[in-house]
């Protein structure tokens, strides 16, 4: 029998993550802004969330699940090709956050930069690491979501700062020539409507010096859309690898609600021990949530290697997408 030809794929070979160490229940909220615990949980499925120290920014966050994620997978920092930072929250407009974590790590011959897609920020920066892995212009790729979300919050609206948290997760993706079978990013997909830009947003920034920089989210518009496009962005992935939900081992959704992530698992038809859950624990981290909650199932066996994992996000933009990863 003849032997299959190898693929070059994206791998990954480590993942790390960050948390600051402040932790604030629904209580402790409760007695920041009129809400309760009850009322949180029912509607979203958070019961606590980490806001950042004053010293725990994007990039520092960002360094250290990307040296944690560096160190699982062995490789030394001079080694690494480049550096994708997804944030909504850098630390400055410029130099991008991905150079400072270049500084941070001491990767002296990789190049970085930053990119903005909301929620979607850690899908996107698959997207691109993968295009550069498998054109060969790099071997090695750190992609990293770190957000301070509580810095942008307005706790003037109880029902938008309740569900938001910081920190940081990271993925290393290696070039490697793999059978079919074999483990790496099978495949991403990419979405926007701008014509939704209105119901999640940040009303400022640098160009618009007169407004506070607060986010803004319609909340009942955002979840009217989530579920079917995070449903689309998912067939799309399994039609591409003639895949059904049937061959999904772990559902790793973007986590900001609760109740859209049920709504794309039944979707799927997948039982809850095939949906990765860090919601209840760490709120909406926006880019950082899909690494982080990656690195959670990695901790408890559930993304073991060989596992087929589905990664699915959706944020402002709106923008949406997801990717196929095979452990």
């Amino acid at each position: 029998m003849a032997e299959q030809p190898l693929l070059k794929r994206a791998v990954l070979t480590g993942a790390g993550a960050y948390l600051p160490a402040q932790i604030l229940t629904n209580e402790d909220m409760a007695k920041r802004v009129d809400t309760s615990d009850e009322w949180i949980v029912e509607r979203t499925g958070i019961r606590q969330r980490h806001f950042a120290a004053p010293h725990e920014t994007a990039a520092y966050m960002g360094a250290e699940a990307g040296r944690q994620a560096m160190e699982k997978a062995g490789l030394q920092p001079e080694a690494l090709g480049a550096i994708i930072v997804a944030t909504s929250t850098p630390d400055q407009p410029f130099p991008a956050t991905a150079v400072r974590i270049q500084a941070a790590l001491g990767a002296k011959n990789a190049f970085g930069f930053d990119l903005s897609a909301a929620c979607s920020g850690f899908i996107y920066g698959l997207s691109i690491a993968d295009a550069m892995l498998r054109s060969g212009q790099v071997k090695s790729v750190l992609v990293i979501g770190t957000e301070v979300f509580s810095r942008l919050l307005n706790f003037e609206d109880r029902a938008t700062c309740v569900l938001f948290g910081d920190g940081a997760g990271a993925a290393l993706l290696e070039v490697r020539e793999v059978e079919k079978s074999g483990p790496g990013l099978l495949s991403t997909h990419l979405y926007a409507d701008g014509t939704f830009g209105d119901i999640l947003y940040v009303d400022g920034g640098i160009g618009q010096k007169d407004k506070p920089g607060h986010l803004v989210m319609h909340g009942r518009e955002v979840f009217r859309h989530a579920v079917n496009l995070l449903a689309g962005a998912v067939s799309d992935a399994l039609a591409e690898n003639n895949l059904t939900a049937a061959d999904i081992d772990l559902l790793v959704p973007h986590q900001a609600n609760k109740r859209i992530i049920d709504g794309v698992g039944k979707k799927l038809g997948l039982p809850a021990e095939r949906v990765a859950i860090t919601v209840d624990q760490h709120a909406n981290t926006s880019a950082a949530s899909i690494p982080l909650a990656l690195v959670s199932a990695i901790q408890d066996g559930r993304a073991a290697p060989g596992r087929l994992l589905l990664l699915e996000a959706l944020g402002g933009g709106l923008t949406w997408g997801s990717a196929l990863l095979r452990m």
